[in-house]
């Protein structure tokens, strides 16, 4: 009788073992259905053993081998197995990472068929074609890439034409980029500059039964380039040649629920299992990124001018926060600035990372604020439609007549959102066509495409929006960003807070004057000596970097550390103290049994302390040795998992990017 051990999508750090009826053939990496329970799971096929420590009356059998999905290749099976090893997750879960939807939808779409042969790539500048001869070694093998370049150097003109060289030598092309919105617009660049290249795009949004087509074309090599987001990183490809990974400082590559991974450190493993190159591109490189290519153990390849002749990077100003004048926090400064552009026909983002009409509503006479009912947050106020909200639970109230405390009716909101600044621009600029960019302006579908091409047609005089516009456009009428409420950021205390708000401004800043007509950026800041716009008014990266790598080493933090973050929540407070206490002193003894380079710090609150009606803590685990700490976590969890607080639920996150 064979016996196979599957991985199945349960919470569980072991593989489960069936037997493989006659007639039913399976390879490694089969994908099959089987039955846990009484349940009916689809899971993969890790091992073929001769006989299994499970008694045969207790053995299942196989149901059934998924019909047209291949075995998984032998470095896909290897990258979840990694996955498993270093981010401490259920070995089944990992391999479900990589499985496509088993939905097959009536109409799935094509990948993009391929036109006439022929390349359209634009020349490339001197800077570019030495960075695309640097990236492609021959013959191909496993070379981390560094590629810095300021906002609008034309780094995706540098990806498509490297991968123009390896799709012609016959091997497959995967780019991954951070956002979803960024994928439509990409795949219509590549079209225009590859037309004669077979594209697929994988991400979470697509239906699964077009998801799954997407994934077959690059499974069985008919897709020559793959462009997704983090989800993408375990896509099969079996001519897998080159690796590019687009804005690799962008926190949206690391997993935060569920299977906990870091999308470009998997993509780096990857291309190391596969011996081939990889490209990391960013105008504000990540730190541990940084500090590998000072080390010199990443080529560091800089594009230190924009693409377009004409283009200078824009011209950063500071201005007062709180300017006599202001109208709903926008300075004169920028009032004028926004009118000068409307009088040229040129177009202006104003720029604010918070969605809604306002963060808080306050009474002006007792100072009762309204606040989420499951959540350590205050309400949001949105006026369209008018409701209080929690951008933690979701949670939504009505905005009240009267303050509930003492029944004031002069309620305040505090501070501005997208909403507010929306009304405001039409109080200001009531000629001016306004269109207004964030989550809840583009919930449906397709509305950011359409958007966004209502912007590049010229339709839209000012932009108001969050990150959503932050990177990855190219608008050559835009000349103007506006920045309002950045030094919000200066209060946060994650210690990468300085880093991220660095990376976001550069990248708002460099959509302004990307074509011939010169930009301009005005930052509204009560702290205009801070070395973040000190930086930023220089377009000085490289020192600024320099600056947070000093302090992070004095400090023992990333990346001259590595850090394990243990999170844990619970309706009770008193279940939820006793496991972290529990769970602290149980590190502690295993890294002092060892000998270890381990240090478990005492359990805090979280970020946010109760959360949709959770109490919420965390322990921090770190070490200097990244060794060190893989061998600590494995005895760690096994001494987690016996921890008998089972109303508590926990878990790791290996490298976190935050303690929210």
């Amino acid at each position: 009788m064979a016996i196979v051990r599957l991985a199945l999508p349960v919470a569980a750090h072991q593989l489960f073992d069936y037997w493989l009826p006659d007639g039913l053939a399976v390879a490694l990496g089969s994908a099959v259905i089987a039955k846990l329970g009484r349940r009916r799971l689809a899971g993969v096929v890790a091992e073929v053993i001769a006989s299994s420590d499970v008694t045969p009356e207790r053995l299942l059998p196989i149901d059934e081998v998924v019909a047209g999905i291949p075995p998984l290749p032998e470095d896909v099976c290897a990258l979840a197995r990694f996955v498993c090893a270093y981010y401490q997750e259920p070995i089944g879960l990992c391999f479900a990472q990589v499985l496509p939807p088993f939905i097959v939808a009536r109409r799935a779409g094509a990948v993009s068929d391929p036109a006439p042969s022929g390349l359209a790539l634009h020349a490339l500048n001197a800077d570019q074609r030495a960075a695309v001869d640097a990236v492609l070694p021959e013959p191909p093998k496993f070379a981390p890439s560094l590629l810095q370049g300021v906002t609008g150097s034309g780094k995706t003109e540098v990806y498509l034409a490297a991968a123009a060289g390896v799709i012609a030598a016959g091997r497959q092309v995967l780019l991954l980029v951070p956002e979803i919105n960024l994928t439509p617009q990409l795949a219509e660049r590549i079209l225009g500059a590859l037309p004669g290249v077979r594209t697929a795009v994988l991400h979470s949004r697509l239906a699964a039964g077009e998801r799954r087509h997407q994934w077959l074309a690059a499974a069985t090599g008919d897709a020559q380039l793959i462009v997704g987001t983090r989800l993408a990183v375990f896509t099969p490809m079996p001519r897998l040649g080159l690796i590019i990974v687009d804005e690799e400082q962008d926190t949206s590559f690391k997993q935060q629920e569920g299977v906990r991974y870091h999308a470009r450190d998997v993509a780096i493993y990857r291309a190391r299992l596969r011996d081939v190159p990889i490209v990391l591109g960013s105008a504000t490189p990540s730190l541990e990124s940084y500090a590998q290519a000072t080390r010199g153990r990443y080529r560091w390849l800089k594009l230190p001018r924009r693409a377009v002749v004409q283009a200078a990077l824009p011209e950063v100003r500071l201005v007062p926060n709180r300017a006599a004048g202001s109208v709903e926090g926008i300075g004169p400064a920028l009032q004028r600035a926004i009118a000068a552009r409307l009088a040229r026909n040129e177009q202006a983002l104003l720029f604010i990372n918070r969605r809604g009409y306002a963060p808080s509503l306050l009474c002006a006479a007792c100072g009762w604020k309204a606040m989420c009912p499951r959540c350590d947050a205050r309400l949001v106020v949105h006026r369209d439609p008018a409701s209080l909200r929690c951008h933690h639970c979701s949670h939504v109230a009505n905005i009240p007549n009267a303050c509930p405390a003492c029944g004031n009716q002069d309620l305040l909101p505090l501070g501005f959102g997208t909403q507010r600044l929306e009304r405001a621009m039409t109080e200001l600029y009531p000629a001016a066509r306004i269109v207004r960019v964030d989550r809840d302006s583009t919930r449906r579908k397709d509305s950011f495409a359409a958007m966004r091409n209502a912007i590049a047609g010229g339709e839209v005089d000012i932009m108001i929006g969050t990150q959503m516009l932050a990177k990855g456009h190219d608008f050559p009428r835009l000349t103007l960003v506006g920045v309002l409420g950045a030094d919000n950021a200066l209060y946060s205390g994650e210690f990468r807070g300085t880093e991220r708000l660095f990376a976001l401004l550069e990248q708002v800043a460099g959509r302004a004057g990307r074509g011939a007509l010169p930009g301009e950026v005005l930052v509204q800041t009560d702290f205009a000596d801070h070395p973040v716009y000190t930086a930023l008014v220089s377009h000085d990266y490289d020192r600024f970097a320099t600056t947070l790598l000093a302090e992070r080493e004095s400090l023992g933090l990333p990346p001259f550390a590595h850090l394990v973050l243990l999170s844990a929540e619970a309706k009770r407070a008193a279940a939820l103290e006793t496991f972290l206490a529990t769970a602290a002193e149980r590190g502690r003894e295993i890294a002092a049994a060892r000998g270890s380079a381990c240090e478990v710090f005492s359990p805090v609150p979280a970020a946010l302390p109760r959360r949709a009606g959770m109490e919420r803590a965390q322990i921090l685990a770190q070490s200097r040795d990244r060794r060190a700490l893989q061998e600590f976590l494995p005895l760690w969890r096994d001494e987690l998992e016996r921890i008998e607080e089972r109303s508590v639920r926990w878990s790791l996150d290996v490298d976190p990017i935050g303690f929210a």
